[in-house]
């Protein structure tokens, strides 16, 4: 969350973020609500210091023998107490909507983010690789999948319903395959630390990073617990330190964790219900950094390099993307998507989101690190990135790679974790 001199000594900053995002977070009511809260505390304190002087005065007044006097002063104190109870009950009502309303208005981004309205405005910064180029009509996955025998949606549909799908055989092994290809990567070359996290978070959790209040619709919660459903590991990953002060020499922390993602879709009816691309649920590997808040533009493009790596490992083409002021996310203040290109959709789709949230997820979960130097505990920057959907990586891989027979080539990367296989066809492996 922003911190509160903000809004209250530059209100007018906030409103323009607010505007360039397109959102509709009451800012005017936090603002009244946070000036009725602290009137109410100054009142408080003013009438018990009135208290604490008219208790003295009625201790004179019945040494002095002024009995009518002291009783009339007794009355009055009686009054101030009740006047007092009932400021402290609304202070606590107007501290707590304070609390909620601060929850619902999104991070200030970054000037060198695109204004606009929607991702119509977002800023292609580079491209990599050459879209490959077919012979013959180029198949989406939903069609190479099924003919090869590795994708099921027919029968995920009758077990779970729809935006579900069973792996079969070779799928089910590629999949696991770029989990281990992306998690060996990030570990053995980028010094990330391998996490295996729960599934399930508390609530306290998914406000920490933000996914609460606004997202609720998009969470799948547990009946009668307070557990939900991942819908990223960049919730637990990150709150692994919340709470914590962690040492200035602690930092950076870079972890990664690979964990299935639940998410309803709720604000995505209608919205890519063939194939892969849009799933209820699917597996991720993410990186999450804990930076300095003096290096965290320098980790955000390296963080971003990290993920890009995975692409280039595996021969993809794909751009870099600066997402606009109304695309951004409700927590990052700086996005870079990852959209990789899809020959049988004949399009770049995102494959991952490169985010640097500043210090607004710390504050929400209570990060902080401790100077080196001494002094005041600050929070620290917080970071996350796709280090990629597997999903989509996967789709990726059959619609690049697919040949004019409907075999699909395995990459020279996946090829070790795949025992050797070069091609995937009818559900088969074949060696070299």
């Amino acid at each position: 969350m922003l911190p509160r001199d903000l809004y209250r000594n530059d209100p007018e900053k906030v409103r323009a973020m607010l505007a360039a995002r397109h959102t509709d977070a009451d800012l005017d009511r936090l603002i009244e609500a946070d000036r009725e809260w602290r009137a109410a505390l100054t009142e408080v304190e003013q009438l018990k210091a009135r208290r604490n002087a008219g208790s003295k005065e009625i201790g004179a007044l019945f040494k002095e023998g002024r009995r009518a006097e002291a009783e009339a002063k007794k009355a009055e104190l009686g009054a101030i107490g009740n006047r007092i109870k009932e400021l402290d009950g609304r202070a606590k009502e107007l501290e707590a909507e304070v609390a909620r309303l601060e929850l619902t208005i999104p991070n200030l981004f970054d000037p060198s983010v695109p204004l606009g309205a929607d991702e119509s405005a977002n800023r292609v910064e580079r491209t990599w690789g050459e879209p490959p180029t077919f012979r013959f009509t180029p198949k989406a996955h939903w069609d190479l999948g099924p003919a090869l025998g590795i994708i099921d949606f027919e029968r995920a549909a009758k077990i779970a319903g729809a935006r579900f799908a069973v792996l079969r055989g070779m799928g089910a092994a590629l999949e696991r395959a770029l989990i281990s290809y992306m998690l060996d990567l990030h570990t053995r070359e980028h010094g990330y630390t391998e996490v295996l996290p729960p599934y399930l978070v508390n609530a306290a959790s998914l406000y920490g990073t933000g996914q609460l209040p606004k997202f609720a619709d998009d969470l799948f919660k547990v009946e009668d617990r307070d557990l939900y459903l991942i819908p990223t590991a960049e919730v637990p990953v990150t709150n692994l330190h919340r709470g914590e002060t962690l040492a200035e020499d602690d930092l950076p922390v870079r972890l990664c964790a690979f964990t299935p993602c639940f998410r309803a879709e709720a604000g995505s009816y209608g919205k890519d219900v063939r194939g892969l691309i849009r799933q209820h649920q699917f597996h991720k590997v993410e990186l999450v950094q804990l930076a300095h808040p003096g290096r965290s533009w320098e980790q955000h493009e390296e963080l971003t390099h990290h993920a890009e790596a995975v692409l280039q490992g595996l021969g993809l083409a794909y751009r870099v993307v600066t997402l606009s002021s109304g695309d951004l996310g409700f927590s990052s203040a700086k996005t870079y998507d990852l959209e990789v290109w899809l020959p049988g959709q004949n399009r770049y789709r995102e494959i991952s989101s490169c985010s640097n949230f500043l210090d607004f997820q710390a504050r929400r979960a209570g990060i902080r690190f401790k100077p080196a130097e001494g002094g005041k505990a600050r929070y620290v920057h917080t970071l996350n990135g796709s280090g990629l959907a597997i999903g989509r990586t996967l789709v990726a891989v059959l619609e690049n790679y697919q040949q004019a027979d409907g075999t699909v080539i395995v990459p020279e990367v996946l090829r070790p974790y795949l025992h050797g296989a070069e091609v995937i066809t009818g559900g088969d492996v074949h060696g070299s």
